[in-house]
């Protein structure tokens, strides 16, 4: 049997970054259970081509735990423009007119794999993978995991990181809320006959969301690129198959409809993917020596880019909570993270969904409101601290 005082099932980003934070900060061991197997060569299917947005908090704080994602081709957003396909109403962010020098950096999954990875032979850390968990029985001092190859281990806590995927979320009975919003996310790179300089699109058009991140694909090699961009662009399911059947110019031309000319004629796409986009939650996010973290805990809208970066606050929040308990897997200690991770959690899912829920409505009055909204926080400072603080993940409680 083995022996340890933690147990984190999923070796994602989530699951990396609170073993990280864990080894870095307290002195007890842990071990990370992963169905996929992981070496240097071999990555997590989560660590794909995606490219994400890390919130300027997000990055601080990983830096903090000793992980640099300049390190991993990260490309700073200093600028923003949030407009409304159809209406005149327009914001622009810039980050110098908030002190600060960028509001967050875009990273591929992949290169931020890389920079996650433990060695397996770091002190006080086991991996066990390729396995998975086939059951986990709680006792009054610890919970038993039983694996896939009839290994056991037995720890004080279980910390759940898997994406919500394995099922262990209903064994230990976390009860989890979902509403569908009807809405497919479209990922592929881009490129554009104009340089991105920096500054990210956030687009609200008659179908959704749509997204340009600026993104070097080069870059962590030694090749720049400055006119790429990561785009995620939301489209209603029944238009799914078309936009992913059509050729790369016909797809170029559909984009470029909804996106615009602001960065020039975009010249080259690269593969793309879907997944349907679903807003759920658990309600109660810890139990008896068990927490979920991540998007096992809750899977935003990409909206805004709020999702990923509320998983990666609250792995934090998490270390943070454990670094002051003897017991890890005290009742009283696992409700200390849940109050203290709650308002940040609320607001941030809040600010997701109604965001989707206002500018994804071609209601007249609401696109009227959504036209006075940008022009109304365009012109008032205050507005727009408000909303950079709660998107770079600075606002009070988060």
């Amino acid at each position: 049997m083995i022996q340890t005082d933690i147990v984190i099932v999923g070796g994602g980003a989530v699951g990396h970054v609170i073993a990280r934070g864990l080894l870095a900060h307290t002195s007890f061991s842990v071990a990370l259970v992963e169905a996929n197997q992981y070496s240097a060569s071999a990555h997590h299917p989560g660590f794909d081509a995606r490219v994400i947005a890390l919130a300027k908090r997000t990055v601080d704080e990983l830096s903090s735990l000793g992980i640099d994602v300049n390190h991993a081709g990260a490309v700073p957003i200093r600028h923003i423009q949030v407009s409304d396909k159809g209406a005149a109403g327009l914001c622009q962010l810039n980050a110098s007119d908030f002190h600060v020098d960028h509001f967050g950096k875009v990273v591929s999954l992949h290169q931020l794999g890389a920079a996650l990875q433990i060695a397996p032979d770091t002190d006080d850390f086991t991996l066990l993978c390729p396995l998975t968990v086939d059951t986990v029985e709680r006792k009054q001092d610890g919970v038993l995991l039983s694996l896939s190859d009839g290994q056991q281990v037995s720890a004080r806590l279980v910390v759940l990181a898997d994406g919500g995927r394995s099922g262990l979320d209903e064994q230990l009975g976390f009860e989890r809320q979902e509403d569908d919003y009807g809405q497919t996310a479209v990922i592929v790179n881009a490129l554009t006959q104009k340089p991105h300089n920096h500054k990210a699109y956030e687009r609200f058009t008659s179908q959704g969301p749509l997204a340009f991140l600026p993104y070097d694909p080069g870059l962590a090699s030694g090749q720049e690129n400055d006119q790429g961009f990561s785009v995620v662009w939301t489209v209603p399911p029944e238009k799914v198959d078309n936009v992913m059947s059509l050729g790369d110019n016909d797809f170029k031309r559909l984009l470029q409809q909804a996106f615009g000319w602001r960065q020039g004629a975009i010249t080259q796409v690269g593969e793309r993917s879907a997944y349907p986009l679903v807003l759920k939650q658990v309600t109660t996010p810890v139990t008896h020596r068990a927490v979920v973290c991540g998007n096992a805990a809750q899977s935003l809208h990409p909206i805004a880019g709020q999702g990923f970066n509320l998983g990666l606050r609250d792995a934090i929040g998490l270390v943070k909570t454990l670094a002051k308990a003897d017991d890890p897997g005290a009742f009283s200690v696992l409700r200390e993270y849940q109050q203290s991770r709650s308002k940040d959690k609320q607001a941030t899912i809040t600010l997701t969904d109604g965001l989707v829920r206002l500018f994804s409505n071609n209601n007249r009055g609401l696109t009227g409101l959504r036209n006075v909204g940008l022009v109304a926080m365009d012109n008032c400072p205050s507005l727009k601290q408000a909303f950079v603080r709660q998107t770079t993940g600075f606002a009070p409680g988060a």
